[in-house]
C-alpha cells in the first residue's frame, strides 16, 4: 500500500476495504413484484469491484456485463432513487435487472465508478438454466433466445436530471447508461463526460421506443478507439410487441435522439454511431460537434434517419452502406459545416437510394461534391437531386453557438 502525496499520510486518513459487491438488492418476480419504493437523498459508497466476477453476453452487442450493482433491482414496478449519490464503487452503480417497471433515477449524482453508471439488462432463455434466476428451469431453450415476449425485461426506465462523470475506472467497455434486451427507456436532461467508451449504448434492437433527449455529453471513449457520445448495435433480431403494443413482431419501434448537445471530442469519429445494422433511428434537433462523420449506418443497417441537426466541424455528412428500397437513409434540413469538401459515402443510385434535400452545406472553399460531382451538377441530374440544398462558405463561430441556442431553446 503506498500513500500518493508528499511525506506520510495525515494521522486522520482513513482507508476502506470494500468487501460488499451490493448494498440494497430489491428483488421480485413478474408475477410478485416489489412496488412504489421510493429512496431519496441517500449516499452509496465503497462496494468492491466485479471486473472479474462472472460476465454474461446479453445480446449481440460488443459488450459482457456482470449482473451486479452498488444497487440491484429485479421484479420491480414503479421503484425511485431521487437526489442519490453514488460514489466510488468499484462495479455498477445501479443495476437494473430482468422484470422491471418504470424504474426511475434523477436529480442524482453518480461518480468514480469502476463499472456502468447505469445498466438495463434483460432475460430471454438462451440456456436451460440462468445464474440470475437460480433454480427455474427456462422453458424452450435455446430456441426462445429471441423471443421477447414473456416480459422478463426492463420497459418504461427513466434516467432523467442526472450527471455522471469518472465511469469506467476498471471496467473499460462501460457507459454512463447502458441497456441490453431492454426497451422504451427515457435518457433525458442529463449531464455525462469522462468515460473510457460511448457515453449512452443500446447493445441491440430489442423493442425500440425509447427517448434520448436535452443530454449534454461530451468526453467519451477517452480510452478506447471508434464510437462517441452515442453508440448502438443491432446485430441480432428479437421478437416483441413493443412495435404497436400487441402484436409480436422482429422490428423495432422508432428509437428517438433529439435535442442533445454531444461533443466528440476523443474519438472523432461520430456524435451518434450506428454500428452494425442498426435500424429505426430518427435523429433530429441536435448539435452535434466535432467527428468523422455526421451520420452513420454499416453492415446492413437501413432506416436511418437525421433532420434538423447542426453538425459542426464533421469530416463528411454521412458514411452510409446500401439499403434497399423502402428502407432508405434520410438526410435533410441539417445544417452541416465541414471540414472537408465531400458530402460523403452514399447510395446515389438504384435501390435504396439515399434521401437528401433541403441541407446547408459549409466548406472553407464554398464548394463541395455529392456522388462524384460538385453540388450544382448533381442537382441538374435525372430528376433533380439533393434538391433544395446548397453550399456556402464556413460561417463564423458566433454564428454556429447562435444556430445551438437557437435549436436547444438556450
Amino acid at each position: 500500500l503506498f500513500h500518493n502525496g508528499t511525506g506520510p499520510p495525515p494521522p486522520d486518513a482513513k482507508f476502506v476495504v470494500p468487501t460488499l459487491r451490493t448494498l440494497v438488492n430489491i428483488s421480485g418476480t413478474q408475477w410478485n413484484p416489489v412496488t412504489n419504493v421510493t429512496h431519496s437523498g441517500i449516499t452509496f459508497t465503497a462496494t468492491r469491484y466485479t471486473y472479474l466476477d462472472p460476465h454474461f453476453v446479453p445480446s449481440a452487442g460488443d459488450w459482457a456485463l456482470d449482473r451486479n450493482g452498488a444497487v440491484f433491482v429485479q421484479g420491480t414496478e414503479n421503484i425511485v432513487f431521487d437526489n442519490c449519490t453514488f460514489d466510488r464503487l468499484d462495479g455498477n452503480a445501479v443495476m437494473i435487472s430482468g422484470y422491471n417497471r418504470n424504474a426511475t433515477v434523477q436529480n442524482s449524482d453518480l461518480s468514480y465508478l469502476g463499472g456502468n453508471a447505469i445498466a438495463a439488462m434483460g432475460y430471454t432463455n438462451e440456456t436451460r438454466t440462468d445464474p440470475g434466476r437460480p433454480g427455474v428451469i427456462l422453458a424452450n431453450h435455446p430456441q426462445a433466445g429471441v423471443d421477447g415476449t414473456d416480459g422478463e425485461h426492463p420497459r418504461y426506465t427513466t434516467v432523467t436530471g442526472c450527471t455522471a462523470r469518472e465511469v469506467g475506472l476498471y471496467e473499460k467497455q462501460s457507459s454512463f447508461f447502458v441497456q441490453a434486451k431492454t426497451a422504451q427507456s427515457v435518457v433525458s436532461g442529463n449531464v455525462f463526460f469522462n468515460g473510457p467508451r460511448a457515453g449512452i449504448n443500446f447493445n441491440d434492437g430489442f423493442g425500440g421506443g425509447d427517448v434520448v433527449s436535452r443530454n449534454l455529453v461530451f468526453s467519451t471513449c477517452r480510452e478506447s478507439g471508434d464510437h462517441g457520445p452515442l453508440n448502438s448495435w443491432d446485430r441480432q433480431p428479437f421478437l416483441t410487441t413493443v412495435r404497436d403494443g400487441k402484436t409480436p413482431s422482429m422490428i423495432m419501434a422508432w428509437r428517438e435522439i433529439s435535442h442533445n448537445f454531444f461533443i466528440d471530442n476523443y474519438s472523432m469519429q461520430e456524435a451518434v454511431d450506428n454500428d452494425d445494422g442498426s435500424q429505426y433511428y430518427r435523429t433530429h434537433d441536435n448539435f452535434l460537434v466535432y467527428g468523422k462523420r455526421g451520420m452513420k449506418n454499416d453492415f446492413g443497417g437501413r432506416d436511418n434517419w437525421h433532420y434538423g441537426n447542426v453538425y459542426a466541424y464533421v469530416g463528411s455528412a454521412l458514411a452510409i452502406s446500401g439499403q434497399v428500397d423502402g428502407h432508405e437513409d434520410y438526410f435533410y434540413d441539417n445544417k452541416v459545416v465541414l471540414t472537408s469538401t465531400k458530402v460523403g459515402k452514399l447510395t446515389c443510385d438504384g435501390d435504396g437510394k439515399t434521401v437528401l434535400h433541403d441541407n446547408q452545406y459549409f466548406t472553407k472553399s464554398g464548394s463541395v461534391k455529392e456522388c462524384g460531382m460538385d453540388l450544382a451538377d448533381w442537382q441538374k441530374q435525372g430528376s433533380g437531386e439533393d434538391k433544395g440544398s446548397t453550399v456556402s462558405k464556413l460561417p463564423h463561430d458566433d454564428t454556429i453557438i447562435q444556430w445551438a441556442r437557437e435549436l436547444l431553446d438556450f
